[in-house]
């Protein structure tokens, strides 16, 4: 995958500081509820540079409050942008890598001698260069920049929290190590049935694959309704999994 990836490693180190502007604005968004409370509602003395920047406001209240209402504005548009070049170069670097792979892919397959195409069944080839290409593409373009936004937020969010109280901040990462427990646990559920899943899929196209390369046989010999239920049956055993 790091050689699929490599080429496009402009645009995703573009994508990596968008996702870390993301990440901050994350953090900085109760940041301006928290002027209003301290220095507007209980009259806390702010800090000398935030004085300087809410004395180009005005010098009562209101201008606490003005202040607080841009912060509100500049962090939630540059959270918008952040996110939104994040999103479009994933989905650009998503696509190119798709189309990457599966012309590999394709490529591969041609060249597989007969014997390997007599054992493999054709819906599980056509499955791999498809809905197995479109899964990695769904994790370059959603998951993978996804959970770096979320480690790097948890990262700022301890970071913070140490800062303000680090007893409570080790008390609350105590019961880390349970979690990591239960998560690890349902993943792996959840890697067997996804592995059962795209199997049952795979038989699924195959069947499709078969009637429809064979529709004037099938009607020749009136075979309609016995593909019809195969068909069913097999569809069921995907919903009953």
């Amino acid at each position: 995958m790091i050689d699929f990836l490599r080429p496009h490693w402009k645009a995703l180190t573009l994508a990596l500081l968008a996702v870390t502007g993301e990440a901050a604005t994350d953090l900085l968004e109760p940041w301006p509820l928290k002027i209003v409370l301290d220095y507007l509602l209980q009259s806390k003395p702010p800090p000398a540079w935030m004085s300087v920047m809410i004395g180009w406001i005005g010098q009562d209240k209101l201008a606490v409050l003005n202040f607080a209402v841009v912060a509100v504005a500049v962090i939630a548009i540059a959270g918008a942008l952040s996110s939104l070049l994040e999103k479009y170069l994933t989905t650009s670097v998503g696509q190119w890598v798709m189309h990457d792979l599966r012309r590999t892919l394709y490529h591969h397959i041609h060249r597989l001698s007969l014997a390997e195409h007599d054992e493999k069944r054709t819906g599980d080839l056509i499955g791999r260069v498809t809905s197995d290409i479109e899964a990695i593409q769904a994790f370059i373009t959603t998951a993978l920049l996804g959970i770096l936004t979320s480690v790097l937020t948890l990262l700022g969010i301890v970071g913070v929290m140490l800062y303000l109280n680090w007893r409570f901040t080790l008390i609350s990462l105590s019961i880390a190590p349970v979690l990591f427990v239960v998560v690890y646990s349902f993943t792996r559920r959840i890697k067997r049935a996804s592995r059962d899943v795209r199997k049952k899929e795979s038989e699924l196209v195959s069947i499709v694959e078969e009637v429809f390369s064979s529709i004037r046989v099938v009607k020749a010999f009136a075979r309609e309704d016995y593909e019809e239920r195969r068909f069913e049956r097999q569809s069921l055993e995907n919903v009953e999994m």
